[in-house]
């Protein structure tokens, strides 16, 4: 089946449907594409306990703020309701089911390619999500004992999933501290093994929280851009690594018993995972806290530059007319990573679509007026 729509934008998560929002105001003509059969299943798929690190407060898309106590932290299926209220609250063409295989770019615009149907368009917005679409488990991981169970933080829900017996949590960032305490709870021997870079300084369920989140948040909006030297810095070192410990502190878990090893996990002796000490763990599960990696393979031309990024500024992309980004990691400031971030980089991105192809539409009457009046000469 063909179809034809000046933008399709990729992914209902809070950048899709905030860019979905502010096309929807300018009464353009629009779709917008997940592949999860309803909306907020990005978030429902995450495991059982997670909840936002970011307040209500912070929580909201434009024109709807998050409802409820201001710092009351969503669950992932209270954030999963809220999108999908979202969407039906401004009627926002959400089509679930149709997970987009491919995007071409063709003479007049775009092709866009899922398992039902092509749609032809001007304008594409990807947001696929703040990391990428796959998963990031190190290669050696397929030459550990098949007795091991293995499962990326996308695929972990609960402990119920673990074998008996030791866990390694690889990935010392704010979900690898999360599932590790989790899991010593539930009393399993574990090691979280990497790096832990830094941890935020203040308990973010006390009342200190109340006054320091919303100074955090003004920081993450104005002041942690690409606009500054601290910003740019910045970006590189989140694109790059984990974040700090959140929630759960060093003291939490050392005080359920989890081995902190600063070494990486760095390979596999005898079917067992070795760290970069030399030192093999004999371990019943592995839990991979290692990120996703970007994968925009199926944008032809490529629009990645070495490091496997798009090529964009401020999320318009700069080698590909009519393309466009949301939600990417740091896109504009460290709030573009936030659920409340997301509608100020939308915005940007709409404001920029629609001048785009106001401009556009105006060639095309100019060449038809010209056309006409060259027609009228020659009878």
């Amino acid at each position: 089946m063909n179809e034809h729509t000046e933008t399709v934008i990729i992914g209902a998560g809070q950048a899709g449907l905030s860019a979905g929002h502010y096309l929807a105001q300018r009464g353009r003509d629009f779709v917008v594409l997940d592949g999860n059969d309803r909306i907020g299943d990005n978030w429902r798929c995450h495991w059982d306990t997670l909840r936002l690190f970011t307040p209500a407060l912070a929580a909201g898309l434009p024109g709807l703020a998050y409802p409820g106590p201001p710092m009351h932290y969503p669950t992932k299926d209270e954030m999963a309701d809220y999108l999908e209220t979202y969407a039906r609250k401004f009627s926002l063409p959400v089509r679930g089911g149709q997970r987009v295989a491919s995007v071409r770019r063709t003479g007049a615009g775009y092709e866009v390619r899922t398992g039902t149907t092509t749609f032809t368009c001007d304008n594409v917005v990807v947001a696929t999500g703040t990391f990428g679409r796959a998963p990031k488990v190190p290669e050696f991981a397929d030459r550990l004992d098949p007795g091991i169970r293995q499962l990326h933080s996308s695929e972990y829900r609960n402990p119920a999933q673990l074998k008996p017996g030791p866990v390694l949590v690889v990935g010392a960032s704010h979900s690898g501290g999360d599932i590790a305490y989790e899991a010593a709870r539930a009393g399993h021997p574990t090691v979280l093994s990497g790096p832990i870079r830094g941890e935020f300084p203040f308990d973010i369920n006390r009342r200190p929280a109340r006054v320091i989140f919303p100074v955090l948040f003004f920081a993450a909006q104005h002041v942690l851009t690409l606009r500054t030297p601290l910003g740019r810095a910045m970006r590189a070192e989140i694109r790059a690594h984990g974040g700090p410990l959140i929630r759960v502190k060093r003291a939490d878990l050392t005080r359920e018993g989890v081995e902190l090893v600063a070494d990486r996990t760095t390979g596999v002796r005898g079917g067992a995972p070795v760290l970069a000490d030399g030192r093999a763990l004999d371990v019943a599960n592995i839990v991979w806290c290692t990120g996703f990696r970007q994968d925009f393979s199926w944008i032809a031309p490529p629009v990645t530059d070495d490091s496997g990024w798009p090529r964009e500024q401020r999320g318009v992309a700069t080698t590909a007319p009519g393309l466009y980004f949301v939600g990417l990691s740091f896109q504009w400031a460290f709030s573009s990573m936030l659920v409340g971030g997301a509608g100020r980089d939308a915005e940007y991105v709409v404001k920029h679509l629609a001048a785009r192809t106001k401009a556009a539409a105006g060639e095309r009457h100019g060449r038809a007026r010209l056309g006409a009046g060259a027609g009228g000469g020659a009878h």
